[in-house]
């Protein structure tokens, strides 16, 4: 495809058409308007850098506004708590994929992170004495596994809601530019292997942008959208990794794909596990409390995974509800109404929307859901961005850094549990901010872009501008959201795991006979589901092809031909690159972190994970 290069201005030509473009000079960008990208925004800001969030949709609507049931920190306002208690539960639950000195530097920092929350006005619920009320939630245990653990601070269940109008209420208080419904097309790398900034599109007018920083920052989101069911919004396409994966840099931990036990059977919209930390219970169709029997101590509030293989296994030996058995039930109308309406009235209302359901007289149709990727962009618990070079499994690609469900820090290893997510986003946020003020200084020159900075994104965007193939856009997703929910699913075997690298190597091929009817820049709804498939479907590449190489069952990744965690061989992060020309696949490694960032805690030895 020609593409005629135009340095630092000027209107380069692909294929005869002109894409002028305009540049930007900023410290930082931030790519993503969500927890964690507003975190950054406000401290990069407060720092005296000259900052741009660039978000495809306006900030009150990143996904963290669907976070439900809570922010986990061990304040210890229902009862004894220890960031230690909290850094053991959070290995345990990465079945030993996490990187303890990043799982140390969560935890020891979690509670300063809520309080500030608190300070910049997030609502919490209180409990009688007006402090922060914390409710119970998945494998979060005192001393250790002893007991259960009230660790989870919340808002009712609009947690997320809650913190993502004050995070973005506290980012206009500085002079932080916002950049709203700017599609990001791609990363500009330059042949030093540095990241020197971002090209975008301005889907309001059409008009195309180069942005130089000294700093970006991708917070753009899990790409939970890549499968049929899930309960994340339509705009989670993880476009921060596939900008990743073509900037020739790896995504991490891929295979690890977390499905959330109480999707709404149907819709798959969210039910909290604060739900069942409130007292709620699944049946099967005998109106047994099964749970007791897969994890006889923990219950309803064992890990996510636990939890949602316990359902899948109740269903495939027959024992669903439903005309069809193909689903459990979640009982809440024992509880009293009054903590219904108090504690979770989102739930109460998407139930009675979604499902048709009482939940003060009947139980809600629940499936476990697509809900939360822990792979993606490698990084270290400052955020920067990482790959393998050399001997170095720890090489930092100058220039870019990767927060929130985009990174793997890897806080989550092989399986997150439940209000780690938002103490995550807060938590790594800030940690970048600081990284930031400490590495860049507030409007140092930069250097010019190289030549062709931009090129291959604009011919990526003519590509699929005037892509006149004979299948649609939607025709392609829906293969491959069918293809990675029916083979990389909750249990998972190589037969089908196999399998679906074939079919998935298909429906990427079937990608080049893309059709897109609308020719024009300016919302172009067409162009942008088209782009925002691209990188779907780069990233449901590498999964399944993790997933067939990666032969253990391990947190989220059940392989019923290899049942048993594997230690000696697998207790190392995948690393997945996918070649630009070629599209194929390549698998490398790097090693776990088994050390802790400090004295004041020692490393947690592996042990059989059991609730």
């Amino acid at each position: 495809m020609a593409v005629n290069g135009s340095g630092n201005g000027g209107a380069p030509a692909v294929n005869g058409r002109a894409y002028p473009l305009e540049d930007h000079t900023y410290d930082v960008i931030v790519v993503g308007a969500g927890g964690a990208g507003l975190r950054a925004v406000v401290g990069c800001s407060e720092a005296g850098l000259r900052t741009a969030c660039l978000t495809k949709v306006f900030p009150t609507r990143s996904h963290t506004v669907a976070a439900q049931g809570g922010i986990s920190a061990a304040l210890g306002n229902m009862g004894p708590d220890d960031w230690r208690w909290h850094m053991y539960d959070t290995v345990k639950g990465s079945d030993w994929l996490g990187d303890q000195d990043a799982i140390e530097y969560l935890c020891r920092n979690a509670a300063a992170a809520v309080y500030e929350l608190e300070h910049w006005g997030v609502p919490f619920s209180r409990t009688e004495e007006g402090k922060i009320y914390q409710r119970p939630f998945g494998g979060m245990t005192t001393n250790y596994g002893q007991g259960i653990a009230q660790r989870t601070c919340a808002a009712a269940d609009r947690t997320g809601h809650a913190m993502l109008h004050t995070l973005y209420g506290a980012a206009l208080k500085h002079s932080a530019e916002f950049l709203v419904e700017y599609f990001v097309l791609d990363l500009i790398m330059d042949d030093e292997g540095r990241c020197r900034g971002i090209v975008a599109l301005n889907m309001d007018d059409g008009t195309l942008h180069r942005f130089r920083a000294q700093m970006t920052i991708l917070a753009t989101g899990g790409y939970g959208r890549a499968y049929l069911s899930c309960t994340g919004a339509h705009t989670q396409t993880g476009d921060g990794n596939a900008m990743v994966l073509r900037a020739g840099l790896p995504l991490q931990d891929m295979e690890f794909v977390q499905f959330h036990p109480t999707g709404i059977y149907g819709s798959g919209c969210l039910i909290t596990e604060g739900s069942r930390g409130e007292g709620g219970y699944l049946v099967n169709s005998e109106g047994e409390r099964f749970m007791e029997r897969y994890a006889p101590s923990a219950k309803d509030l064992a890990s996510r995974d636990v939890v949602s293989r316990a359902m899948t296994i109740e269903i495939r030996e027959g024992r669903g509800v439903g005309k069809s058995k193909d689903h459990i039930f979640l009982h809440l109308d024992h509880l009293d109404p009054k903590i219904l309406a108090e504690r979770l009235p989102g739930i109460s209302e998407s139930a009675k929307i979604f499902a048709g359901v009482d939940v003060t007289k009947e139980p809600i149709p629940v499936l476990p859901t697509v809900h939360y990727n822990m792979g993606g962009i490698a990084t270290n618990y400052h955020g920067e961005a990482l790959t393998k070079q050399g001997g170095n499994p720890d090489h930092i690609v100058p220039g870019l850094m990767a927060l929130g469900e985009a990174a793997c820090v890897s806080v989550h290893g092989a399986n997150r549990l439940g209000s780690n997510s938002l103490i995550d986003l807060v938590v790594f946020g800030r940690a970048a901010a600081l990284r930031c003020a400490e590495l860049l200084e507030p409007g140092a020159t930069q250097a010019n872009l190289p030549k062709d900075a931009g090129d291959a994104a604009l011919a990526r965007l003519d590509r699929f501008r005037n892509a006149s193939g004979s299948t649609p856009t939607a025709e392609l997703r829906s293969r491959m959201q069918r293809v990675m929910q029916n083979n990389c699913a909750v249990f998972r075997t190589g037969e089908v795991l196999n399998e679906g690298v074939k079919l998935i190597d298909e429906v990427l091929a079937g990608a080049a006979d893309v059709k897109v009817s609308d020719r024009s820049l300016i919302w172009n709804t067409d162009l942008i589901e088209t782009l925002e498939f691209d990188n779907l479907i780069a990233q449901a590449v590498v999964t399944m092809n993790s997933a067939a190489n990666r032969q253990e069952s391990r947190g989220a990744h059940a392989r019923e031909d290899f049942p048993e965690r594997d230690d000696k061989q697998w207790m190392k992060h995948t690393l997945a690159w996918l070649d630009p020309q070629t599209r194929k696949v390549s698998i490398d490694y790097r090693p776990v972190h088994t050390y802790t960032m400090t004295n004041d805690v020692s490393y947690i030895e592996p042990k059989a994970r059991v609730y």
